[in-house]
């Protein structure tokens, strides 16, 4: 395994160099020994590894750390349930390791559990555990959680989703431990946009490794299985008329709430690049909406169901974790242009202060500091959020593959990335960006450009990159 891992960022902009600085001293504080494992807790007063979140932290932070980043991965495979369910978090209580099986808690798992594959030096053991443990937790998805039979699968509990204390759930459980669904409620089981890309994800990653596996029949198998978990999607929780997916309650009917939930599915690629187009440009965009003075808002920030609570809760507030997945969600999709939008959008958030929270008011962008917990800060998300949104705009990073090198203009600085016997270097003085491989040129490009190579630095596209697309 690759262990010789660094990332390294130095600039002229005060504030970035900051808020770099006091990320990755803070991320410290949060890797914790979980049964003589290093592993990087959420963090925040979050003192657990939860699936919605540490599997792709783990993979972000692996470019500093690779064994918290592996482990982050790791124990939920291990500790994957008989019957093929992940647990929704993992604790150390009283000393001993514990998975904990009253929720989903998200799913943000196969892509960067797939690419810990790349970054960790391609390790086929690790390949084959994580075929195993998507296959498996696939399986249960649809043996349970289609209690219904229309083919929808359903999310039972807030925690289901990872959407605490979120007002469209009406009365429902926050967890729930049984096999069968709460009885009474309001509005749960609910048919769900997240669960369904739950199934959609572990799908697409097992045709990709099927592929890696040279399993070319395996590979077709899966994408049509995906395939279908997308036309339902399409045919069943796409609402044509608000161009948004909205979730259905216990008796079919279509809830209206506009959530940012169809940015959650761009994040595991469930949905057509049709239903992004109309996501991103009717609403993601709408300053109305979803494109506030801090964007993200939970609900859409004129929807009835908005709430502007400023301790833990979805139904208003922008997220730091919304933020850490929307990278990938609108990479998915080709809305690269608006990360750095977002990235800075971020940094002036938390600004000189470096004080790293979950939310953030929508409206003003002040952090909101008081969590359900007490006085926030160290929340992961958060840190994770900055630094990538950094290696994104100004550095380098590697999916499958590929290299991904960032030239965002505005700030002179230099990005260095170690990964075992080679090392990335970009320069960008702001108006050109120059990429080195082991100290040799690779190329140059005028800045406000996404170069795409290959893991030699050849040349795969060149994108318009850091300009405000709105």
């Amino acid at each position: 395994m690759i262990t010789n891992v660094r990332a390294k960022f130095q600039t002229d902009n005060s504030l970035l160099q900051k808020l770099v600085e006091s990320a990755e001293t803070k991320c410290l504080e949060n890797l914790k020994d979980f049964g003589g494992r290093k592993v990087l807790i959420e963090g925040g007063g979050y003192e657990k590894i939860w699936l919605e979140t540490q599997p792709m932290g783990g993979e972000m932070y692996a470019k500093r750390d690779m064994t918290a980043g592996l482990n982050n991965q790791l124990l939920f495979m291990e500790n994957i349930r008989e019957d093929g369910r992940l647990p929704g978090s993992i604790a150390m209580i009283d000393g001993v390791l514990t998975p904990q099986f009253n929720k989903f808690q998200g799913f943000c798992f196969p892509a960067p559990a797939l690419n810990m594959y790349y970054l960790m030096g391609r390790d086929r053991d690790y390949l084959e555990l994580l075929y195993s443990t998507l296959e498996r937790f696939d399986s249960y998805l649809w043996r349970v959680r289609d209690s219904d039979g229309d083919g929808c699968l359903e999310t039972w509990c807030k925690y289901d989703t990872g959407e605490d204390h979120a007002e469209r759930y009406g009365d429902a459980p926050d967890a729930w431990t049984e096999e069968a669904p709460p009885e009474d409620c309001q509005v749960v089981p609910m048919a769900s946009i997240d669960v369904m890309s739950y199934s959609y994800s572990a799908r697409e990653t097992l045709a990709k490794i099927s592929r890696i596996m040279g399993k070319e029949e395996w590979a077709a198998d899966w994408n049509s299985k995906a395939a279908q978990v997308q036309e339902k999607i399409g045919s069943y929780l796409w609402n044509e008329e608000r161009g948004a997916c909205l979730d259905r309650d216990k008796y079919h009917r279509v809830m209206p709430v506009l959530m940012h939930n169809t940015l959650r599915a761009m994040y595991w690629n469930s949905i057509t690049p049709y239903m992004a187009k109309r996501f991103v440009e009717e609403h993601l965009l709408n300053p109305e909406e979803f494109w506030t003075k801090m964007p993200l808002p939970s609900v859409a920030a004129n929807d009835p169901m908005f709430r502007n609570v400023t301790t833990n809760n979805w139904s208003g507030q922008a997220e730091a974790l919304t933020y850490q997945r929307a990278i990938r969600a609108l990479e998915n999709y080709g809305y690269d242009g608006l990360i750095p939008v977002l990235g800075q959008k971020l940094f002036e958030a938390i600004g000189e202060k470096c004080v790293f929270v979950q939310q953030y008011d929508p409206f003003t962008g002040i952090p909101s500091t008081v969590s359900l917990e007490g006085e926030q800060d160290a929340y992961g998300p958060a840190m994770l959020s900055v630094l990538e949104y950094i290696s994104r705009m100004y550095g380098v990073h590697m999916e499958g593959e590929k290299l991904y090198w960032g030239g965002v203009s505005g700030s002179e600085c230099v990005y260095e990335q170690r990964w075992g016997e080679k090392l990335f270097r970009i320069e960008n003085t702001g108006e050109k960006i120059t990429a080195y491989i082991n100290g040799r040129k690779k190329f140059v490009a005028e800045s406000n450009r996404k170069v795409i190579t290959d893991l030699s630095g050849q040349i795969l596209e060149v994108k318009p990159y850091g300009k405000d697309e709105l």
